[in-house]
């Protein structure tokens, strides 16, 4: 069977199987929150394969696979509320999606409190070893490593936090027993889930390059020698005996118990390349609550994720920014909207590769980053005309003198969306870091690299680097869970990406689809893409935007064509309560719910 074929009915079983399993209408329909334009056709402006919205009227769960969706819509089925139902969704990605999330990484995660009318955030982001230093990532003779050689191994590791940061918002908003949250999970991973078409592809690729070297990862990806394929069951017993440790004693197994021992001698036993982490370093991790950081725009409020995120304050800066031009009389994908947007993430993308780290051991100027006045000065730096080339950073008041960060980054995340029955609300960004994360594999699950998010230089021209290694620290992340409220404070969109720092990229484009552009959250999703992060142009490959390279050329663009595989899931409640949801076709996402 060919695997696009494949792809298509494995998404259709596990779609008819939640919608069947609820009675529900897990309909296609147009989005009610404001009425489409009818001038524009969002399918003949793609060029990519397209998915269908789906509309309910209970709640919703938009991931990156439809065996999780499925879990989340059980747990809400069951009278669970948001939060559980992530909690499930993620244990499932770890085993479905295992090169994107999972217990060994990372994640921030906005809720929305219905009944309580406040937005909460979590931060689940990893930290650096006590032991760790600037030099952390530097050679023998004092020079920064190559980005391939420090990823792959121990060196690579944070202390994970996904398991802390669920925890903690369980025991503040949860409502299911936490070990309820997990049966979908083990069931899976003890019977065997079927092998998605991308799963395979990207084993078969070695888009890892260690991840044939470590033996247990090797021995699960490779049975045989033979890459998993498309289509078959696959088991993992050795994650079903963790998860049902974690959910019978609690997250201590995992931060000080067998599986934290575990972990440490798998990180620093690394023959090529050991880590730094010790038992202490995962007993004192701290799941933390963080302010969210929100600005106006337009009749909207925008709500994202703080520091150490650059996500959310980037996304932010730059739709300021664009509050100054009147998108909504542009032509959709012409070359004047994309001329405006990338010039605006260009002028945000300065701020945030200098100012913005770990606000723990940063001063990073927030207020200074969103203040009004600031965004309307960087718009007036925008010629309509002409691309401005490399932005410089503002004139930020700022206590120390920043230096652009040396921060690689790669895009193996997940982003799920939820709304419950109560209404609350769940957008979570979570990542390992590049697909398959250190290649370490420890009682069934992947180990991130997200150490390697860190600048590998500690300071350039005589200038500190605000987002250099430091002991406890954690890494500048681009993750951007978004959550949208209109002019009476309702929550109407959640949405989000993984992508690297491009997920900042694929957030704006989607927000401006769907606020002014009055596209559904489906079609603002299909939409195909573009964007610069102070760099080149980028347009999505094999789009129709490949035939306006001439045009920005002329206006002094430098284009690149090229695949810009996003991920996004998102959900919009239009005026009548509806959840519509979206899930990117350049993926294998459901939306799903009842």
């Amino acid at each position: 069977m060919p695997l696009s074929l494949f792809n298509r009915i494995h998404r259709s079983l596990i779609a008819g199987i939640v919608c069947a399993a609820f009675l529900s209408a897990c309909s296609t329909a147009p989005n009610q929150n404001s009425a489409p334009r009818e001038d524009r056709d969002p399918e003949a402006a793609t060029g990519i394969s397209q998915k269908d919205e789906v509309r309910t009227e209970k709640f919703m769960v938009s991931s990156a696979n439809p065996y999780a969706s499925q879990a989340g819509s059980k747990i809400l089925a069951k009278g669970g509320n948001a939060i559980d139902a992530a909690i499930a969704v993620q244990l499932v990605l770890n085993l479905v999606e295992p090169q994107s999330s999972g217990i060994g990484g990372g994640a921030f995660l906005l809720y929305w409190d219905q009944q309580q009318q406040q937005l909460i955030t979590f931060d689940g982001r990893e930290t650096a070893p006590e032991t760790a230093d600037p030099n952390l990532f530097y050679e023998t003779d004092g020079t920064p490593m190559k980005w391939i050689e420090a990823v792959v191994g121990g060196r690579s590791v944070g202390v994970p936090g996904v398991l802390k940061m669920f925890e903690k918002a369980h025991q503040q908003y949860g409502t299911l027993p936490w070990d309820t949250l997990f049966e979908e999970a083990i069931t899976l991973a003890e019977q065997g889930f079927i092998v998605s078409p991308r799963l395979e592809k990207l084993v078969a690729a070695s888009i890892n390059p260690g991840l044939m070297r470590d033996g247990s990862a090797r021995d699960y990806f490779y049975p045989n020698g033979e890459a998993i394929k498309a289509g078959q069951t696959l088991k993992n017993p050795a994650l079903a005996k963790a998860l049902r440790q974690i959910a019978a004693d609690g997250t201590t197994v995992f931060y000080s118990g067998t599986i934290a021992e575990q972990i440490i001698t798998t990180v620093n036993s690394d023959p090529d390349n050991p880590g730094q982490l010790s038992l202490q370093d995962l007993a004192n991790y701290q799941a933390k609550v963080r302010e969210p950081v929100c600005a106006p725009y337009r009749t909207y409020k925008i709500c994202g994720m703080g520091p150490p995120s650059s996500g959310g304050l980037t996304v932010l800066q730059t739709m300021q920014i664009l509050s100054h031009f009147d998108l909504a009389k542009m032509e959709p994908l012409s070359t004047e909207s994309i001329h405006i947007i990338t010039q605006a993430e260009r002028l945000a993308f300065a701020d945030r590769n200098t100012y913005i780290a770990d606000s723990d051991f940063v001063a990073v100027p927030v207020d200074a980053l969103l203040n009004p006045l600031y965004a309307q000065q960087r718009a007036q730096l925008i010629d309509r005309h002409q691309d401005m080339g490399k932005a410089e950073p503002g004139n930020i008041d700022s206590t120390t003198s920043w230096s652009e960060a040396q921060s690689p980054e790669l895009p193996s995340t997940s982003h799920f969306s939820i709304v419950d029955q109560q209404g609350n609300g769940v957008s979570i960004t979570t990542s390992i870091e590049m697909a398959f994360g250190s290649s370490l594999m420890v009682n069934g699950f992947l180990l991130n690299n997200q150490l390697t998010d860190f600048s590998f230089v500690a300071e350039k021209d005589g200038a500190k680097i605000a987002n250099s290694v430091e002991p406890g620290k954690r890494p500048r992340s681009s993750m951007a869970p978004t959550m949208v409220f209109d002019k009476n404070g309702k929550l109407i969109l959640l949405v989000g990406s993984p992508g690297g720092s491009r997920i900042i990229n694929y957030v704006i484009e989607t927000l401006v689809g769907l606020l002014d552009w009055s596209l559904s959250i489906q079609d603002a999703i299909n939409l195909p893409h573009f964007g610069n992060r102070n760099g080149t142009t980028d347009l999505e490959k094999n789009t129709r935007l490949e035939s306006q390279k001439s045009e920005l050329e002329a206006m002094n663009h430098k284009v690149n064509i090229r695949d810009l595989n996003s991920g996004l899931q998102g959900i919009n409640i239009d005026n009548s309560g509806i959840l519509n949801g979206g899930s990117d076709p350049r993926r294998e996402g459901l939306a799903a719910g009842q």
